[in-house]
């Protein structure tokens, strides 16, 4: 028995408002329009927190960016500099500049550094362990078997590092489950149906059988969900589980699989979250299942919304199969797509703020600016625990760091370790996000206001 994907007749969803009895607070039009004023983003002063350094860093970092020739080629452009400068000089050229922008250090004490400054800006962190792995790069379960353990580390920092309150951590299950066999997993689940708590049972430690699978199939798939039980146990009521969405070719394996973890460990809280991919046009459907699922099943949803970031692989790759473009046509789409499904959540968490969380992961202000205006009508607290929201280290630091300033929980996605361990991790993030890269514009056009402004206060001083 797999598991498949749940498709009932979801239309007393289209009707949110008629469940329970929450009645949404009205927000005068003044009230609306001052909130949107504070969150117009459009105020140099949020980078007065940053050094000199940081600035030039930043401006010179966002101007190399600014260059699709060099985002879509970084990769063999980066593997070029390595063999030229050899090891020790590319770690000196990337370390002062990509790597401090995006990476919070090597070791803990690097790390600790730059999360107890976050903490003073009112940023929480969300650790990323930057595990990159992909179709044809298995590498066996002693690799996975230290996948696991570098994570229980990150569950262990997030933890005992008084960095903020309600830490968080991402994970990605393909680190230590095969993405050959999430492939496999998600053909089956889509041929019979299954029962979560078959693999709940599994992550106990039980000797259970998957029909379709080979000996050697379900024996890795037993392990994996061993590995992903033993970090679950580490992290509840101590760490926040994010689970990254990946491809849709093994996007409903690793959401099966992130569904049983939720059934067994978000009883009583939201600990194992799920991420949904905005730019899929089947995305608000998906969130809805799991929405339905969660009640039937009786375990509370944590929901990481994002647009998503692997559009021109989704796209060839349909193509080269022949299939539909899983893929929203336009960006209008996508953009209705994500508004319309944290609308869907803020409306489930006003009514059970306990049994619902969301992040909204975006950097997009539109999207920001509707959910605060949103959480306002609803009632729903800035910081309350059920909505926080989200952006990468060393981008789009004037949406997080105004969210922090009017007092909303906002997290910065965190990767850390060495330049040749990161360095896979950031050059797939800049190719995933190279529209959101080169269309930094306004951030580099404040940073440079703020620059303007120092050189005119040092020249006053100076004369």
């Amino acid at each position: 028995m797999m598991c498949s994907r749940l498709r009932p007749s979801l239309p007393h969803f289209l009707s949110l408002r008629l469940m329970g009895t929450a009645a949404p607070r009205m927000v005068s039009s003044k009230q609306t329009e001052v909130l949107s004023a504070a969150l117009a983003f459009e105020d140099p002063s949020a980078f007065r927190v940053k050094g000199w350094g940081e600035l030039l860093r930043a401006l010179g970092v966002f101007r190399l960016c600014s260059f699709p020739v060099l985002v879509n080629n970084c990769g063999t452009l980066m593997s070029i500099a390595r063999t030229l400068l050899g090891k020790k000089g590319f770690s000196l050229l990337l370390r002062p500049t990509v790597y401090a922008q995006f990476v919070a250090g090597e070791n803990e004490s690097e790390i600790s550094q730059s999360m107890q400054k976050m903490s003073l800006l009112g940023l929480r962190p969300m650790l990323a362990v930057p595990i990159e792995e992909d179709l044809g790069e298995s590498t066996g379960e002693k690799r996975y078997d230290d996948n696991m353990e570098a994570m229980l580390e990150c569950v262990r920092m997030s933890h005992s590092n008084a960095w903020s309150k309600d830490p968080m951590m991402q994970l990605k299950i393909t680190a230590l489950l095969s993405p050959e066999l999430c492939v496999k997993l998600t053909t089956l689940i889509a041929q019979q149906p299954c029962d979560l708590n078959l693999l709940v049972r599994a992550m106990d430690g039980e000797p259970v059988s998957f029909p379709g699978l080979d000996e050697k199939e379900v024996a890795h798939f037993l392990c994996g969900l061993q590995r992903l039980n033993k970090i679950a146990e580490a992290s509840v009521n101590k760490v926040r589980v994010l689970v990254d969405a990946e491809y849709t070719y093994m996007n409903p394996a690793l959401s099966l699989v992130t569904m049983a973890m939720m059934k067994k460990f978000n009883k009583d809280g939201v600990w194992i979250w799920n991420t949904y991919q905005c730019y899929l046009k089947e995305s608000r459907s998906l969130l809805l299942e799991a929405l339905h699922l969660s009640k039937k099943e009786e375990f509370c949803l944590g929901v990481k919304l994002v647009r998503g970031a692997y559009m021109d692989k989704e796209r060839k790759l349909a193509e080269k199969e022949g299939r539909p473009d899983p893929i929203h046509q336009s960006w209008e789409d996508t953009n209705d797509s994500y508004n319309g499904s944290l609308d869907v959540m803020l409306e489930y968490i006003s009514q059970k703020p306990e049994r619902y969380r969301i992040i909204v992961a975006t950097h997009n202000e539109e999207s920001v600016r509707k959910a605060a205006v949103r959480m306002e009508e609803l009632g729903v607290d800035k910081d309350g625990g059920s909505v926080c929201f989200g952006q990468l280290l060393g981008m789009c630091d004037h949406v997080s760091l105004t969210l922090a300033k009017e007092g909303y929980a906002i997290y910065k996605s965190v990767p850390y370790g060495s330049v040749d361990d990161t360095l896979p991790y950031l050059v797939r993030r800049a190719q995933e996000n190279r529209t959101v890269l080169q269309g930094i514009r306004k951030e580099r056009d404040l940073l440079r206001q703020e620059l303007r402004r120092r050189l005119r206060q040092s020249l006053k001083r100076g004369s």
